[in-house]
């Protein structure tokens, strides 16, 4: 059936981040959309934003692109243009391969909701985080070096 029942897709707030980068992301919940539906071409999560929460750290992809699509609730787009703030129906785009970092960041005091939705394949993709130490690639999380985090990227 093409509607989905979100209530019947887990909800969680798993992250890979490493220490101390995944304390920003705390009061981000998310359900993955696409495998649940059965859709192998792109990826679709269905994101709350708790007050004080980030989408994630500030980072842009070289492999795949995004597209954000603000449902309820208040935030601001932090990227290397500045902020910019967003509400329901506004619509974000990130091309694969523009080296501009960017996230959420939800400031209000009410949760936001938010449809992210990415295409490129994962499995190769790799980009960078902006403000921090960090890069990504298929083998996971590194520092800027090379020298690899002990930790996983969450499929």
């Amino acid at each position: 059936m093409p509607k989905l029942d979100l209530d019947a897709i887990p909800r969680t707030d798993a992250t890979g981040y490493p220490p101390p980068f995944d304390t920003a992301v705390a009061g981000r919940w998310y359900r993955r959309l696409a495998p649940a539906a059965g859709l192998t071409l792109m990826g679709a999560s269905h994101v709350t934003l708790l007050p004080g929460a980030f989408s994630s750290q500030r980072h842009w992809h070289r492999g795949q692109d995004e597209l954000v699509v603000m449902i309820s609730g208040d935030a601001v787009l932090i990227d290397d243009h500045g902020e910019t703030p967003v509400g329901p129906g506004d619509v974000l785009a990130f091309p694969a391969g523009e080296a501009n970092g960017h996230h959420l960041h939800n400031r209000s005091d009410a949760p936001c909701v938010y449809l992210a939705v990415s295409a490129g394949k994962r499995e190769t993709d790799s980009g960078e985080y902006a403000d921090i130490d960090m890069v990504f690639g298929p083998e996971g999380y590194a520092r800027k070096d090379g020298t690899p985090y002990n930790s996983k990227r969450i499929p």
